[in-house]
Formats: structure tokens, C-alpha cells, sequence
């Protein structure tokens, strides 16, 4: 997950909200009721546990989107991800191989697949998927160049797998309406889902942003309560002003459902698989009712629709597990909200 995410508000307010009917998903084919693990693959890698992930799988979740960034892994980066692979397996989940390199040049992202492409290769189609890339920041007619690129170079030794791709620049909803789809019939589209950001961002310690000072704020929520109005009397000018214009659109379940309308709408009109590839509300001060409340509703919209999901993360900032490495406490409120 990148986190450049100042504009998206704006961007799901300016969306043309349209009427939609639920798509049947595509079971067999289609990644869901998933959990991201950010870090494990890395030079200094975090593997959960087998007991945490036996627990999981157990609970109910059955996909597992595993980023990876070249840069990080060192010598020999495809032997943790076939170690990773095999541990997952083993529990019984699918596997999102996730390309996941921020900031990286076209020529770095086309090496790590000529590197990723043959360890895809040897794995099973129906269990294992290939995201191209993560947040793509490129300009759009850019990144539709390399992602033709990129797809070739996984289709040349992997013709059976599902391709995943996501439109530039931080795959939110409104970002399908300006980029056409993959020319592969075997491919699904993504988005990630963080709105409201001032409810799931508050209190963020990384972008150093407004939402930073963001507090106490609940969901579902108006301007006019009390929270809001406390908070808004606590910041100064700018940050009243931001938050203002996150209420633009009230919190509702309701404006929930129609962004996955709208993206619902989308996928029909261009016959194209769609899945939720993150969401999450940070876990820093959200209340822990508030939190479930939202990922319930994004969760039951994305269902509703048709659409599968992914949620961003299993720890850390956003998760629903205090530590990957023990099977220890877990947070019922969050995993309720997406498996019941």
C-alpha cells in the first residue's frame, strides 16, 4: 500500500454514482476473503507463524496477498518466496504473488517479472495469482504501455495464471473510469478502498499529514456531531478546511455502497472480473465499534457486488492480529466484521 493518498476523497466524490445489480463471482477464479502480509518477504523478513496462519485458515480466510520488492530481498530472492509459497500451501491458502515496489522505474518492475515469471510458472493456476503491480505510479498512457509489457513477459511462461492489474496511479474506484482494460481474457481487475480517509487515517504516524492530527472521529458520522465538531475546534484553519471537505459526502454505509455500485457498474459494462485488493481502518484511535461498523460495510458492499477482497493488513497499523510471529490474541471485532 502506498500511501499517496491526499487526493482520494476527492476523486470517489467526483464519481458518477450509477445503479448496479450483484455480479456473480467467478469462485473458482476469483481470490477473496484475503489478508495482506507486508514484510515477510524482505531482507529483513517478519514470516508469521504456522500456528497464527493454521488459526486464520481456520477461522475462515482463505487467500493471502504476499507483496514483494525486489530491492529488498537480496542475492537469492525467489527462495524465500517458494519458502513462503510452501508454508502457505501447506495451511491451505491461495496466494497473491504482489509485485509491490512504490517508486520503482518501468525497467525494475519488467526485471523483477523476468525474475518472478518461470517460480510462477511451477505453481499451481488455480491456487497462485500474479498481481503485475501494486499502485501503479506511473501516468496512465505510461503505465498501460508497461503493463502490456509486463503481462507478455508472465503470459510467455505462465499462460494459465490469473492476472491481477489495477489502474494508475493509487487503483481507487474512480481511476477504473480512465483506464481500459487488460487485453487478457484471464485477468481481474483491482482497487484498493481507504474512504473516508479521514476515519481510516486518523492519527497516521507515516504521511505526516492532516490526518495525522485526526481523533476520536466515528462511523458513520456527519459534520454536525459532536466528535467531529470537537475535533474541528481543536485544529487549525487548514485542517478544519480538510476536514471539512471530507464531509463533503456524510460517512454512511449507504455512500459505501454506491462507490461499489459505481465499480460494480464498471466491471458490467467492460466484462471484466473486479476484486477489492486493501482496505483497512487504522487501528491508532478509531473506536474499536467504529472500525468493525466500517469494515462490515465495505466488506458486505464488495460481497453484494460480486467482487472479491483483500484486507490491508494482517498486523501493524491496520490489523487484526497483535503479533504474526505468536499465536496470541487476535482481534475478534475486526475478523466478525469480515467473515460473518
Amino acid at each position: 500500500m502506498l500511501l499517496s493518498r491526499r487526493a482520494v476523497t476527492a476523486g470517489l466524490l467526483a464519481s458518477s454514482l450509477l445503479p448496479a445489480l450483484p455480479l456473480a463471482a467467478d469462485t473458482q477464479r476469483m481470490p477473496t476473503r484475503g489478508f495482506a502480509i507486508p514484510g515477510w518477504i524482505s531482507a529483513d523478513p517478519l514470516p508469521p507463524s504456522n500456528e497464527t496462519l493454521m488459526a486464520l485458515r481456520h477461522k475462515g480466510f482463505e487467500t493471502v496477498r504476499l507483496p514483494i520488492d525486489f530491492r529488498d530481498i537480496g542475492s537469492d530472492p525467489l527462495e524465500p518466496i517458494e519458502i513462503a509459497l510452501r508454508m502457505l500451501s501447506k495451511a491451505g491458502f491461495r496466494t497473491i504473488l504482489d509485485v509491490h515496489m512504490g517508486d520503482a522505474s518501468a525497467n525494475e518492475i519488467t526485471s523483477a517479472w523476468q525474475s518472478l515469471a518461470p517460480l510462477l510458472a511451477d505453481t499451481d493456476p488455480d491456487t497462485v495469482f500474479a498481481e503485475l503491480l501494486n499502485e501503479p505510479q506511473f501516468e496512465t498512457s505510461d503505465w498501460l504501455s508497461l503493463r502490456a509489457s509486463i503481462a507478455a513477459i508472465v503470459r510467455h511462461r505462465a499462460p494459465k495464471h490469473v492476472l491481477l492489474w489495477g489502474p494508475a496511479r493509487v487503483q481507487g474506484i474512480w481511476e477504473l473510469e480512465h483506464e481500459p482494460p487488460l487485453d487478457d481474457d484471464n485477468s481481474i481487475a483491482v482497487v484498493h478502498y481507504y474512504w473516508p480517509m479521514g476515519f481510516t487515517h486518523q492519527c497516521e504516524t507515516w504521511m505526516r499529514s492532516a490526518y495525522s492530527r485526526f481523533q476520536d472521529l466515528p462511523f458513520p458520522a456527519r459534520y454536525s456531531d459532536r466528535p467531529v465538531q470537537a475535533l474541528a475546534n481543536t485544529l487549525e484553519p487548514s485542517g478544519r478546511s480538510i476536514l471539512e471537505t471530507e464531509f463533503k459526502t456524510n460517512w454512511t454505509t449507504a455512500a459505501i455502497a454506491e462507490h461499489f455500485a459505481t465499480a460494480a457498474a464498471w466491471s458490467r459494462r467492460h466484462g471484466i472480473p473486479l476484486m477489492l485488493g486493501e482496505f483497512g481502518a487504522a487501528r491508532f484511535c478509531a473506536d474499536a465499534q467504529s472500525r468493525a461498523t466500517w469494515t462490515r460495510a465495505v466488506r458486505e458492499a464488495a460481497e453484494f457486488n460480486g467482487i472479491g477482497w483483500v484486507y490491508w493488513e494482517v498486523d501493524r497499523g491496520f490489523g487484526f492480529v497483535t503479533d504474526r510471529a505468536r499465536h496470541n490474541s487476535f482481534d475478534e471485532g475486526v475478523i466478525d466484521a469480515l467473515l460473518s
